[in-house]
């Protein structure tokens, strides 16, 4: 699945989420968040620091790619799962410039 907002990166992380049995609460202990900033998240709100979002994605096993020389079409992230053949890109440039412009 390509992620390219922010409402699609909170739909990855709540799924995630789910599919590891956690809790909001649980995710937020292993982020250092409170709750509510993981409701947040979820929801798709474009508030998100980017030293937290890499944290709560790196708690649920998410990577972040960054390749240079890329286009932002071509900067991905994928969850590393043994059976899945699911693969998922997340956009950050896209991301972030929708943040900039308040159409997150």
């Amino acid at each position: 699945m390509r992620v390219t907002t922010a409402q699609e990166i909170g739909l990855a992380i709540r799924q995630r989420r789910q599919e590891l049995g956690l809790s909001q609460q649980a995710l937020a202990d292993r982020v250092g968040v409170g709750r509510q900033w993981i409701v947040e998240i979820e929801q798709g709100k474009p508030r998100a620091e980017i030293d937290l979002m890499l944290r709560t994605l790196d708690a649920l096993g998410l990577q972040v790619s960054v390749a240079a020389g890329k286009s932002s079409r071509e900067v991905g992230a994928q969850r590393p799962l043994p059976d899945a053949q699911q693969r998922r890109e997340i956009d950050i440039n896209a991301i972030i410039e929708r943040a900039r412009k308040g159409r997150a």
